[in-house]
């Protein structure tokens, strides 16, 4: 027992001594486009951050795919507005925004493409599932099976949203779910529409 007690103090000593740190640096510095990012808050636990340090970049080469092995190649998009939303079926934020995204895409058909890609892996069947659950038929159960899209946005969180002018230009990327039924829904979407 006397062995025991300097070993407990000592492990004590230990833990205390590490609250006393200072906290460790970012591994990558915060990212200079801070003062062009917003957060967006509409409520409800939606609340997306947009990034406008991408402006003007180009649409990505990627092809989406489905469970019936259809195939979308993005950059065919071209020639109006395409919001393009990266999201999985784990995702419970993810999950929780599709019914507004579909209510998006209802209410802007003709004028803006809602495309969602579920970065689920090998999984066209549970992504089709989830989308009937969760929406009422204005989003397609494409998949991004290499996770080009992920990788290309590089966010690391979903799920992210991007939105595109007719032209193939990035005007925003949204990190972070949102309530596209929301009253801002409209103003976000505004300098993308012609």
């Amino acid at each position: 027992m006397s062995l025991r007690l300097p070993l407990v103090v000592a492990l004590a000593g230990l833990c205390l001594s590490a609250c006393d740190r200072e906290p460790r640096a970012p591994a990558q510095p915060p990212s200079t486009a801070a003062t062009d990012s917003a957060a967006v808050d509409a409520g409800e636990g939606f609340v997306g951050k947009i990034d406008r340090s991408h402006k003007g970049s180009a649409m990505p080469q990627a092809t989406l795919s489905d469970g019936s092995g259809a195939k979308l190649a993005i950059q065919r998009l071209k020639g109006k507005p395409v919001l393009i939303n990266l999201w999985a079926t784990w995702c419970g934020p993810c999950v929780k925004e599709l019914p507004t995204l579909d209510a998006l895409a209802a209410r802007e058909s003709g004028h803006l493409t809602v495309v969602t890609a579920s970065q689920d892996m090998g999984q066209p069947g549970k992504v089709a599932t989830a989308l009937a659950a969760h929406s009422s038929g204005h989003l397609h159960p494409w998949l991004d099976p290499d996770n080009t899209l992920g990788f290309f946005y590089n966010s690391g969180e979903l799920p992210t949203s991007v939105l595109y002018d007719a032209q193939g230009r990035e005007v925003w990327r949204m990190v972070g779910a949102h309530d596209w039924t929301g009253p801002d829904s409209q103003s976000l979407i505004a300098p993308a529409m012609p």
